[in-house]
């Protein structure tokens, strides 16, 4: 995976909005990880993973894609927070169940937040790939939906969202 350009893509993201804003100036760094937390939960829920008392299956896969690279945006953007323009990380295979890796990774988001260092940022990020993996996506999957979603975030920029 091309990690390097989505960083430089969630770059010219994050400059854009921050301009358009009017918050260059401003610390967004615990905001950020409160929208991490927003979206990794709006996964779960269209995973449906923890309703065990509905019947109602998860979402299609597109709307799971969609969710999940929003919380890409937000890792790539997080790590830009401290300094990282790159990774070479993959996820895991693992034989727990989402459930389970949504824990793993919420917890690995509280972890960061804490110690905002590059080792617990890495553990995030690759936290939040082994649940993709188990999720069923791979990294061209990846690439792909985080390119559609930035080309529509720069949208909803550009009409006032």
């Amino acid at each position: 995976m091309d990690w390097q350009s989505l960083f430089n893509m969630q770059r010219q993201l994050d400059f854009y909005i921050e301009k358009q804003h009017g918050l260059e100036d401003e610390p967004l760094f615990e905001k950020k990880v409160m929208a991490l937390l927003v979206e990794v939960g709006e996964l779960a829920n269209e995973t449906r993973c923890f309703k065990f008392w509905s019947l109602k299956p998860p979402s299609e896969r597109s709307v799971i894609a969609e969710e999940y690279v929003d919380g890409i945006h937000f890792i790539l953007s997080l790590g830009l927070e401290i300094g990282v323009e790159n990774v070479n990380l993959e996820g895991q295979n693992s034989t727990e169940n989402l459930t389970t890796l949504f824990h793993d990774v919420f917890e690995a988001i509280h972890h960061f937040k804490l110690t905002k260092q590059i080792d617990t940022y890495e553990q995030l990020f690759s936290t939040y790939l082994t649940l993709g993996n188990k999720l069923g996506f791979l990294a061209n999957d990846i690439q792909e939906a985080y390119l559609k979603k930035n080309k529509i975030n720069f949208e909803r920029q550009e009409q006032g969202y």
